[in-house]
């Protein structure tokens, strides 16, 4: 890694000072321009980039290891340059070997990210809280954290370290390989798919670096990790909390309910106004900064006169 000088008001710098602040980091889940503009509107600073948000609203597909290197990337980067966010990129297994991880943490750093995870999944990798997973030797994801942090341009852009250890394995095994990739140079440690309070805050208590948690849909409970308010993760020691599936699965659930009375509309060939469906047209527009697009139309508009 190039001998860089830190730099105090980098994306990197700045998502760890939230991480390492006293109160919870809070990052909603993102999986397009809509969803980052939104969550920036309601005075987030962080956002985590959903891996299976993108594969589902993009490929039309489950997260089951799909989405290639490139659409991750090149999506990443559009949510980049329409918001300021501090943003966490997810990059699966890293697309590869070790070698293959130096470069994708580069291009995640190229492209906008404050902090990019990795996962010891056995590819092709699925949902952490999907049956079925698998995960690598802990000593070849050591290997890719370590090329992970050689990698960086930034010594304060974050890599993020997960392990889905916690099923095939079991708690202990979950633990011994997160303090194997704090050792290695993970800024951020992410255990999967934890089963109970419990197991949140054992992990909490038994890790070498600040903890982040997945809370899925965040207002609706899931089968696998139990919903547990942002306060009350902070006083188990968690450092940080992303809700991936928050608006993913609300998107989804708000677009069947406007077909729902689309059908309607349709087969009784009459007018509905469901205004409680959706924004008008003025509110989308404020959304998506069409003021700024104005300006620029008037700053740059030719005087043919």
């Amino acid at each position: 890694m190039e001998d860089n000088m830190a730099d105090s008001n980098s994306k990197g710098r700045r998502l760890k000072d939230l991480i390492e602040a006293p109160d919870i980091l809070i990052s909603p889940g993102l999986f397009d321009g809509y969803s980052a503009r939104l969550v920036e509107s309601r005075g987030f600073k962080s956002g985590a980039i959903s891996g299976a948000g993108l594969s589902e609203c993009h490929l039309g597909y489950p997260d089951r290891g799909l989405m290639g290197f490139e659409e991750n990337l090149s999506n990443c980067r559009a949510i980049a340059d329409c918001c300021d966010l501090l943003l966490h990129a997810d990059a699966d297994t890293g697309y590869g070997n070790a070698v293959n991880v130096y470069f994708v943490t580069q291009a995640f750093e190229k492209a906008g990210m404050a902090a990019v995870m990795f996962e010891d999944q056995t590819w092709p990798k699925r949902c952490g809280h999907m049956v079925g997973k698998s995960v690598i030797e802990a000593e070849e994801m050591v290997e890719k954290i370590h090329a992970a942090c050689d990698a960086k341009k930034d010594p304060d852009f974050i890599i993020k370290a997960r392990t889905d250890s916690r099923g095939p394995l079991g708690l202990d095994e979950a633990i011994k390989r997160l303090n194997m990739y704090a050792e290695a140079g993970a800024d951020l440690l992410f255990a999967d798919a934890l089963l109970s309070e419990e197991d949140i805050s054992t992990v909490a208590a038994n890790v070498d670096k600040p903890l982040t948690v997945n809370m899925g849909l965040g207002i609706r409970a899931r089968t696998t990790t139990p919903l547990v308010p942002p306060k009350r993760l902070e006083e188990m020691g968690v450092a940080a909390v992303s809700y991936p599936r928050l608006l993913t699965t609300s998107a989804m659930r708000g677009m069947i309910n406007g077909m729902d009375a689309f059908d309607e509309m349709v087969k009784a060939n009459e007018p509905i106004d469901r205004p409680d469906l959706c924004v008008n047209f003025e509110e989308l527009n404020d959304m998506l900064d069409v003021k700024f697009l104005d300006e620029l139309e008037e700053k740059y508009a030719v005087d043919v006169n």
